[in-house]
């Protein structure tokens, strides 16, 4: 459909209709936008900016896009899975995200749901690292953060994985975060703020010395954008609800020794939460 298609359809919509107000989400339509609308597609409507209509009404999934954010992780799982063994070969970050993208493709995702992060060695200790020429080599962390999209939603999983053995730190990293985690799913109750989830991932991960090195938030909403409502996270103020769909990924991150992070989606059920990121949390390739 052309732009002058998709404005003719808008605008037909919406006099169908028959509004005298017309709303705008304010955090995502451009001021040269909303002017558009006002001088040429809506000039005799009054526009209105909203914050948090939309949102509101995307925070719960339905079953049908729990089954899509659950088609992108198995696509995400599955495209992990044929590529883990290259992380062997000497590949640079760069061709490991390539080969992993390219998977997810293969498998059916219309494309990632965000560039996929790839941090090996000391870069792990990054954690928004984008893949570079260093190549992956034995005694390194590899933090691997990515997902798909899978008719319109996305995915979200981060795996650490260890190349070679590691030290006597890197083991005691991958059993900290990997226990932070699970006490964050755990936590993933209905009723339970958000904010309790976050602290019982970093009670862990405090307890261990490491409380400094947990450096973002425990995680956030995912749907049609990889980051939505509701935010996990020591200031937030969201409650957990059935329908929900967040992620919960804590991590440790030592420039020394590298870094470790562990992530699943889940969505909020009855009697806890399901998680929708199947791969093993095994950490040898």
């Amino acid at each position: 459909m052309s732009n002058t298609d998709q404005r003719q359809f808008l605008v037909a919509a919406v006099r169908a209709s028959a509004p005298d107000r017309l709303g705008l989400e304010a955090d995502d339509v451009t001021w040269g936008r909303q002017r558009d609308f006002a001088t040429t597609w809506f000039p005799d409507l009054d526009l209105v900016p909203t914050s948090g209509l939309v949102e509101g009404l995307r925070l719960v999934k339905d079953a049908g896009e729990v089954a899509r954010i659950e088609a992108a992780a198995w696509v995400a799982d599955a495209a992990l899975a044929r590529v883990r063994p290259r992380l062997t070969d000497g590949l640079t970050e760069r061709e490991f995200g390539l080969e992993l993208d390219t998977e997810i493709r293969r498998l059916g995702a219309t494309g990632n749901s965000f560039e996929t992060i790839v941090g090996s060695g000391p870069n792990g200790a990054k954690p928004h690292h984008r893949p570079s020429e260093r190549r992956i080599a034995q005694g390194d962390l590899v933090v691997i953060d990515f997902g798909a999209v899978v008719d319109g939603y996305c995915s979200d999983m981060t795996r650490t994985v260890m190349v070679g053995e590691p030290s006597s730190t890197q083991q005691r990293m991958l059993d900290v975060v990997t226990a932070a985690q699970q006490a964050g799913v755990d936590a993933v109750q209905v009723g339970v703020p958000t904010s309790a989830v976050d602290l019982a991932c970093r009670q862990v991960i405090e307890e261990a010395g490491w409380g400094e090195a947990f450096l973002h938030a425990t995680g956030h909403g995912v749907g049609l954008e990889i980051h939505e409502a509701p935010r996990v996270a020591a200031t937030a103020d969201a409650t957990l609800a059935p329908g929900l769909v967040v992620t919960v990924e804590p991590g440790v991150y030592l420039p020394d020794h590298g870094g470790v992070r562990v992530e699943d989606t889940v969505v909020v059920t009855a009697s806890g939460c399901r998680t929708l990121t199947l791969t093993p949390k095994t950490t040898a390739v």
